[in-house]
């Protein structure tokens, strides 16, 4: 599960983007795929993972921590609470559109998520981690998603409201 996760999470956001773009009355307005795009890359690649991390984290940390290859810890509490901001934050930032937010959301998951890409390189290189949770998927997309919606945030600047 924690294999796939992260690539259903990006499957979806990205048919669920194609889907919003072919419905959209033409002609399209500027800015309308990237934010589509940007929408449905906010909600489930950051705000629903981030609230399954939680879940994860939280209430299931000993199989959370098997998955990444650790021995459980009190501070999988600590994760998951970051990881349930941070998934609210990005529910809201979905459906809210302003940019100035999205940008606010969109930094704080780099930080986080970037952090954790480290910290899953420095696990792999020290201690030989291949772990579904820490060498699979979820370090692409702990790279990727706050990398994509920071591009996309700045390619949207002119064209966004807020």
């Amino acid at each position: 599960m924690v294999f796939w996760v992260p690539l259903m999470s990006w499957g979806l956001a990205l048919a669920l983007a194609l889907l919003a773009v072919a419905r959209a009355p033409r002609p399209l307005p500027p800015g309308f795929v990237a934010d589509r795009l940007l929408r449905y890359l906010f909600l489930v690649p950051l705000g629903l993972m981030g609230l399954w991390a939680f879940l994860g984290h939280v209430f299931f940390a000993a199989e959370a921590a098997r998955a990444i290859g650790w021995a459980p810890s009190p501070f999988q509490f600590e994760v998951g609470m970051a990881n349930l901001g941070i998934g609210v934050a990005g529910v809201i930032a979905a459906f809210y559109g302003n940019w100035g937010f999205r940008l606010g959301v969109a930094v704080v998951a780099s930080g986080f998520l970037g952090g954790a890409a480290v910290g899953h390189v420095v696990q792999i290189v020290e201690t030989g981690n291949l772990a579904a949770g820490n060498a699979g998927p979820i370090l692409y997309t702990d790279i990727l998603t706050p990398l994509t919606l920071l591009v996309l945030l700045a390619l949207t600047r002119h064209t966004a409201r807020g």
